[in-house]
């Protein structure tokens, strides 16, 4: 009984995220390869300058060990309330900020100094719930912030809205720190996740006495890393003194500072983001309706097998179901044995039977590594279904993603 409450919880749960998720027409998440790049303030400006622009905006802090978007836009002590929730659950209402809904691990703390000492499923399990459970409401945009790196927050967030738009990545001009956010763009393509394009933050310095201008980190590594990497490169953010004081203020520098070169030149990463065509239906570049509804050319999923159905638990599958879709319509479909269990030898397996996606309840995250190298994209706490019905899911959209039973 414990057992089957568990599992219509999760259920509950990925029903939730689905509906949630499904009220917000663009998803962007904000990744860097390091800490130290202004990625936040970054996220927290392009959240603003969205809502400047008539739009409905949400952003969430995702970095469960140094939120500091409430920082960021003068929220320290701000904590949330709850509302009805869209299936007669409670739901957190999330903080507004000048017409921004806010949400972030930092709200649900006792104190600002109280440390978050969560492994990685405690960490999955409470994204899954800032995103599910979050009163978002009807958004045109929620921006993403992911703490710096490849860990487990960005990856959860590809897990649980496989739907997103992609990521913009930020970096400031230093081969130190190109060369890990180089490492960020391998991890996208990996999770198939779309780069929408690069800042160069903090590029160059301009005197406001003489004019003259510094460039303390070099400049154009940005857009060199861009143009090797073959994605769009959307804008320079210069280094101003102004910008740190307009943070430590919780007030958004394209808010206090506008009409400066600096908030002009990231009205232009926006323009350069986000381009409208037709009856102001705002469109990001390259992403096209067909793409978010799964006409992805010729594809195979694999399904891991147990009775007729979904197997949850990924190890103990009896066989697997490989799916071929064609233009987005499944077209056949071939069951087959995997080889003995051993480490690595079923992504191995998997890579030479030609699968581009496997649909998965539980898997532990060193699976899931071994699976992105093979160039297998891996989606987690799918329910337990039939392969067709989880595929044509998965095609449009729709999958649940629920708790990744087996994150160890």
């Amino acid at each position: 009984m414990e057992k089957q409450n568990r599992s219509d919880d999760r259920k509950q749960a990925a029903e939730r995220l689905t509906k949630r998720m499904g009220n917000i027409a663009h998803k962007i998440l904000v990744l860097s390869g390091k800490g130290g790049v202004g990625k936040s303030t970054v996220a927290v400006n392009l959240a603003v300058a969205l809502k400047n622009a008539g739009k409905r905006v949400g952003i969430l802090d995702v970095d469960v060990h140094g939120p500091s978007v409430p920082k960021l836009l003068g929220l320290d002590g701000a904590s949330v309330g709850m509302g009805p929730g869209v299936d007669g659950n409670a739901g957190m209402v999330p903080v507004d900020a000048d017409g921004v809904q806010v949400m972030s691990i930092a709200f649900l703390l006792q104190g600002p100094g109280d440390p978050v000492i969560w492994r990685g499923p405690m960490k999955h399990g409470a994204i899954s719930q800032l995103l599910g459970e979050t009163e978002w409401g009807d958004l045109d945009y929620l921006v993403i912030d992911a703490p710096p790196g490849t860990g487990d927050e960005p990856l959860s967030v590809c897990q649980l809205v496989p739907d997103a738009d992609g990521a913009v990545v930020v970096t400031t001009p230093q081969d130190l720190s190109v060369a890990d956010v180089r490492r960020s763009i391998g991890f996208c393509r990996q999770l198939n996740m779309k780069v929408l394009g690069v800042v160069e933050n903090m590029s160059g310095f301009v005197c406001p006495k003489c004019g003259e201008r510094i460039d303390v980190f070099k400049s154009g590594g940005g857009r060199r890393l861009a143009e090797d990497m073959g994605v769009p490169f959307l804008g320079v953010v210069p280094l101003d003194p102004e910008v740190v004081g307009a943070s430590d203020a919780g007030t958004p520098f394209v808010k206090l500072l506008e009409g400066s070169a600096t908030a002009d030149a990231f009205a232009g990463i926006v323009k350069a983001l986000v381009r409208t065509e037709g009856d102001n239906d705002d469109k990001l570049p390259a992403l096209g309706k067909a793409a978010q509804k799964g006409k992805e050319g010729r594809m195979r999923f694999a399904i891991p097998m147990a009775q007729g159905k979904l197997a949850l638990h990924f190890g103990h599958c009896e066989s697997f179901a490989l799916v071929d879709v064609e233009d987005g319509e499944v077209t056949s479909r071939v069951d087959a044995e995997p080889p003995g269990y051993q480490p690595g030898v079923l992504p191995r397996w998997l890579g030479e039977q030609k699968v581009n996606v496997v649909i998965a309840g539980g898997m532990g995250q060193r699976a899931i590594a071994l699976f992105t190298e093979q160039g297998i994209k891996v989606a987690v706490g799918a329910p337990r279904d039939e392969p067709e019905a989880l595929v044509k899911a998965h095609l449009a959209g729709t999958l649940s993603s629920g708790e990744n039973i087996c994150d160890h």
